[in-house]
């Protein structure tokens, strides 16, 4: 996906279009990705020879340097092909950008070696412990859902750091964690990824043994200054990877109306001389569960294209504007999980039947709402911050 000499809107369309091109191969091989239970050859070839799984990483090592708005249409576009292919997606692209941007020169040497570009899977959330010794950490873990994993050259894992046998806290006195990132051949896979929705995501857990792991090959989970990438990364590890799985919503939820669209058109319920198109209960729920769709869609961007103006203006983000990424992505799930019900009941048993494309919406999008990034709890935290601002904002005298 040759770039160069591009302005950015047009960078941005081409990625799209690209996107789009990706998710027809995504599309007819998402049988085969469901069968493997990890993105099929032909998906992660197609993937690689478009360069997207890049697209956020800095352009001095290679990548797109593309920003989050743009990574979150190319995921919805990935989704809408095949949830499974584009949750993978999202989880390499982003795991890789993070790396890159967060990580010392001498990961990244190891990793950009020559004209190799890797591709990162992993959970960064703590899942293992390590000590500050000379020259880095050592440290262990047991991870789960390293989604892409199947195809991944490096993995990322979280520790907590531990001294003295406690863990060490920061300033703010959260206790610090380290994403530790290692090679392919010191993680052990477990092939254990038998799940009900997103089965072709291979998000297998690992094993990270104990070993020494350099410092320049971690960092500080909840950091907001980049090495190099410039100012999406001042979005912070939350804030990209929340931008992701908004995607993949947004991509299951159109793919869902697609399908019940097009099957309305054609479908009629059993003792029903009339198409279901035709009922007046279809066509005045499709509209409630349509327009609930393109609000959604539009807060999500609205969300990450204020706080991308944000910190392009080199200003730091507000504690409100952190917050809506967690508030929004939690939110959109929701809307997304209601909305792609709505299509599956109405399929009937079209979409009960194997091979469905909205069964495998309903399982997919079931599965995303699990993620620890849209538990309800992310509402309670986002609250406080939310209910402040509404509170300040006195336009009107108090009675």
């Amino acid at each position: 996906m040759a770039t160069e000499g591009m302005t950015e809107t047009s960078r941005t369309s081409s990625a799209l279009l690209v996107a789009r091109d990706v998710g027809v191969v995504l599309d007819s091989e998402a049988d085969a990705t469901e069968r493997l239970g990890t993105l099929s050859p032909r998906s992660v070839d197609a993937l690689k020879e478009s360069e997207l799984f890049w697209i956020l990483v800095p352009t001095e090592l290679g990548g797109q340097g593309l920003d989050v708005v743009t990574l979150m249409g190319v995921v919805e576009e990935l989704s809408r092909a095949d949830g499974s292919s584009g949750w993978s997606f999202m989880a390499n692209a982003s795991s890789t950008a993070i790396f890159a941007a967060y990580c010392g020169d001498e990961a990244v040497d190891a990793m950009f070696v020559g004209s190799s570009r890797p591709i990162v899977a992993g959970m960064l959330g703590p899942g293992g412990n390590c000590e500050e010794t000379s020259g880095g950490y050592v440290g262990s873990g047991r991870y789960s859902f390293a989604s892409g994993g199947g195809h991944a050259d490096w993995f990322g894992g979280g520790m907590f750091v531990l001294e003295n046998g406690k863990p060490r806290k920061l300033a703010t006195g959260a206790p610090e964690q380290r994403v530790c990132l290692v090679p392919r051949e010191r993680v052990e896979l477990l092939a254990n990824w038998d799940v009900m929705g997103l089965v072709g995501t291979g998000s297998y857990d690992y094993r990270i043994a104990e070993q020494f792991i350099g410092s320049d090959f971690t960092f500080e989970r909840t950091t907001l200054a980049p090495q190099r990438g410039g100012p999406t990364f001042s979005l912070g590890v939350v804030g990209v990877a929340c931008a992701g799985h908004t995607g993949v919503a947004l991509g299951i939820m159109a793919r869902a109306l697609n399908e019940i669209a097009a099957l309305a058109l054609r479908k009629k319920r059993p003792a029903s001389p009339t198409f279901v198109g035709d009922s007046e209960l279809f066509r005045q729920d499709f509209a409630y569960n349509e327009a609930a769709y393109q609000a959604a869609r539009r807060f999500a961007f609205e969300v990450y294209a204020d706080a991308q103006a944000t910190v392009f203006a080199g200003e730091a983000l507000t504690e409100v504007q952190r917050q809506r990424f967690r508030q929004s992505a939690t939110f959109i799930h929701k809307v997304a999980a209601d909305v792609v019900r709505f299509c599956y009941t109405w399929g009937g048993s079209d979409a009960l039947r194997n091979p469905s494309r909205l069964g495998r919406c309903m399982r997919d999008m079931s599965a995303a709402t699990q993620h620890i990034f849209v538990d309800p709890a992310t509402m309670v935290g986002a609250a406080p911050a939310l209910i402040t601002n509404w509170a300040e904002d006195r336009r009107f005298p108090a009675r």
